[in-house]
């Protein structure tokens, strides 16, 4: 069993910064990429970053230069840095990880976390 767990979330102005944080725990033999996503009232879930277990790095088109992913791997942790905020950017943030498991078996699976909220205001 894994478990992520997000934490960073909050109210912030238009213009205003948040960094979000997800701590992976658990079984884990490694983490593989890791990633953020995001799902406002009505719409889909969407990619907004991803890092792979080397540091590649991915961003959706309307977060680049504003966002920055990053991973402590000694922590099994992945951040979410949010500069420039805007209104749009509200959302539920999700933490993502693809994680190899050994014990008691071999698996290799997709985790989601529960949800942070981020409020941008205008």
């Amino acid at each position: 069993q894994v478990q992520l767990v997000e934490s960073g979330g909050g109210l912030v102005q238009a213009g205003g910064s948040l960094r979000l944080s997800c701590v992976a725990s658990g079984s884990i033999f490694r983490i593989n990429s890791m990633g953020w996503y995001r799902q406002a009232p009505g719409k889909q879930r969407d990619v907004v970053a991803t890092v792979s277990s080397g540091g590649s790095t991915y961003y959706e088109d309307s977060v680049k230069g504003r966002f920055t992913i990053s991973r402590d791997n000694a922590k099994n942790t992945v951040y979410l840095q949010m500069n420039s905020l805007k209104p749009e950017d509200t959302a539920v943030y999700y933490c993502n990880a693809e994680v190899e498991l050994r014990s008691p078996i071999s698996w290799r699976g997709n985790y989601w976390g529960q949800g942070t909220q981020v409020t941008v205001s205008s």
